[in-house]
């Protein structure tokens, strides 16, 4: 009898696998999604360490008057030491894997993630230099937008009604926050718009890498390969764009070890991030991610006591609702996609024998949709 391992790709549609073996396999981690207790944990983590980085990069450039493209650099330098340490002692974080051999196109793989690490890195330290960090975050809520513009340009993916009506309310929010922010500017508006690009470019070359078919990156060497590759790229810019002012800062101590711990907070940010990716499918990332955004937003504005018009305040929101009404909409579309493959394949006899696992499978994710594989 023929078996598979099925999986549904990030556009709901359904891939197989022939397996040696008589049985599926289905991720226990993947089924349960953040019922998992590592994935809540790793989750807390990302949390945490995105508020220590965002809130001492604020610091360290409003109040000590650091250099972002010093401060850029010191991240990736202890990443890049960081997840050198990782790729030996894991911490727990995922299970280490042997290599004989680098996989065809590493290099320009890790070179072109790390480009975008360390673009995304400086024009959202940039943006920190001219806007309030609640201003930041709320522009940096419509990527889904991004998103679905880099999918239809890059991998000709189409998006349903429903997936573009639910952007209405982000783009419009946005305008509306951005209209009546009192720390509005024009530098930090196009910086943040721009980090929003290429974080989606490095997010979804990244989710390739780590869960690919023929080579699956773990998180440390995602994590130190294209720290590696982006260190590369920052000397030059470093060297032509900081004057002698901005490297003499490295001299202060209080300075330096601010950039230090900074760096680290950076580290764990990341391969938290990459490991969650892990546990989470892509939709349920971006709810999270939005919660996340959401609660920085607001926690911002109390510890910095970033003056908020009412109006910006509801943009702030309106942009949070269509995030989630976005996710919401996209959700149903590849559920949609899963469920038709999913019977088809059901009606053609090729999961006659999986048909429990499958019902039992499904029961954790909609009732509503059971009915369909009953009747």
């Amino acid at each position: 009898m023929k078996t598979y391992d099925t999986t549904a790709n990030e556009n709901g549609q359904l891939n197989e696998k022939k397996k040696n073996s008589d049985t599926v396999i289905v991720s226990e981690g993947t089924r349960q999604g953040l019922f998992n207790m590592r994935a809540l944990f790793f989750l807390a983590l990302w949390y945490f360490f995105s508020g220590c980085t965002l809130f001492l990069n604020k610091y360290i450039l409003t109040y000590m008057k650091g250099d972002p493209t010093v401060l850029g650099t010191f991240q990736m330098l202890m990443t890049a030491l960081c997840g050198f340490i990782q790729l030996y002692f894991p911490c727990g974080m995922y299970k280490p894997t042997l290599r004989l051999n680098k996989p065809p196109g590493f290099f320009r793989h890790m070179m072109f993630v790390g480009c975008t690490r360390f673009t995304t890195v400086i024009l959202g330290l940039v943006a920190l230099n001219y806007v309030a960090v609640s201003f930041t975050e709320t522009i940096k809520s419509s990527a889904p937008l991004f998103t679905v513009l880099i999918s239809r340009l890059l991998l000709g993916e189409s998006t349903g009604l429903y997936v573009n009506l639910s952007l209405i309310p982000v783009m419009s929010g946005l305008a509306l926050c951005s209209a009546n922010e009192l720390s509005f500017n024009l530098k930090g508006f196009v910086a943040a718009m721009l980090t929003n690009l290429t974080e989606c470019l490095q997010n979804v070359y990244s989710k390739m890498l780590i869960s690919g078919e023929k080579f699956k990156y773990t998180p440390a060497e995602l994590q130190f390969y294209t720290s590696i590759s982006s260190v590369f790229v920052q000397i030059p810019v470093t060297v032509l764009f900081v004057d002698s002012s901005g490297l003499n800062q490295t001299h202060d101590g209080s300075l330096l070890l601010a950039f230090l711990i900074n760096g680290v907070f950076f580290h764990f940010q990341s391969i938290s991030a990459y490991v969650l990716m892990d546990y989470i499918s892509p939709v349920t990332h971006s709810v999270a991610n939005t919660a996340k955004r959401a609660f920085l937003i607001w926690l911002s504005i109390i510890l910095f006591n970033n003056p908020v018009t009412l109006l910006s305040g509801l943009g702030t929101v309106i942009v949070i609702v269509g995030v989630l009404l976005y996710n919401k909409a996209q959700d149903n579309q590849k559920r949609s996609i899963w469920w038709q493959a999913l019977l088809v394949l059901l009606e053609e006899g090729k999961y006659c024998a999986m048909r429990p696992l499958y019902l039992d499978l499904m029961k954790s994710v909609d009732s509503h949709y059971m009915e369909q594989i009953y009747y």
